[in-house]
């Protein structure tokens, strides 16, 4: 199937017509509109310093249904003995620095470059996108972050610092998934770490069908509050 060249409407083919491997699209912007359009019909931005800008559907596609979330018994012991403070949208851009840099000193390529970071510090401003924080005083020790549409969560990366945080972070976003009524958090990549939680591979019909059926407007949520605190 061809790759599919963008122009400045905030438009996308049809995620049907994706290659084997998940390539979509090439090229556009990064614009909120852009990313708002993309995320509503679970396509996402991946790429590396020097590629131009591609968009993916990938499939199967990984998700973890909140009420499938497993909690191994060490982390539940763990989680019980609250280690860490766990906070929402406090420090956004510290994470999603945190989980560029995780990536880089682990030898890795990074995807979070400096114009990813600004696109999602904006959708972030526009109540799009969240961050999941844990603390220790006032050290960030770990989290992550993702866009929310409605009730589905696109998780895009994490990052510990201090052992555990990040798992404890993960475990924070399902129980607000859980409380909040949201249906699903899409890993977009399939790991053995997320499968071991819970997760699991859903074909590309089932994902499309979850999305129509649980992302129903795309109206920003705005700043999301740790209620547990209240």
């Amino acid at each position: 199937m061809p790759v599919f060249q963008l122009n400045r409407q905030p438009f996308f083919p049809d995620p049907d017509l994706a290659e084997e491997n998940g390539l979509l699209a090439i090229g556009g912007d990064l614009r909120p509109e852009r990313l708002i359009a993309a995320y509503r019909q679970g396509i996402f931005p991946w790429y590396s310093k020097g590629d131009p800008l591609l968009w993916w559907f990938t499939s199967p596609r990984l998700v973890l249904f909140p009420e499938e979330f497993h909690t191994p018994r060490r982390l539940a012991r763990k989680i019980r003995q609250q280690p860490f403070t766990i906070r929402f949208d406090t420090a956004f851009e510290k994470v999603i620095t945190a989980c560029a840099g995780s990536r880089i000193r682990h030898g890795e390529e990074t995807w979070i470059l400096p114009e990813m970071k600004e696109a999602y510090l904006s959708l972030h401003q526009l109540g799009y996108a969240h961050s999941v924080e844990c603390w220790q005083g006032d050290r960030l020790a770990g989290g992550l972050y993702g866009v929310q549409m409605d009730r589905v969560f696109f998780g895009e990366s994490m990052f510990t610092i201090v052992s555990d945080a990040s798992k404890i972070a993960l475990a924070a976003l399902v129980d607000r998934c859980l409380d909040k009524g949201m249906k699903m958090i899409d890993c977009q990549m399939t790991t053995q770490h997320l499968v071991n939680f819970g997760a699991r591979e859903l074909l590309k019909k089932d994902f499309i069908y979850n999305i129509a059926q649980w992302i129903q407007s795309t109206e920003p949520e705005g700043k999301w509050i740790y209620d547990k605190d209240n």
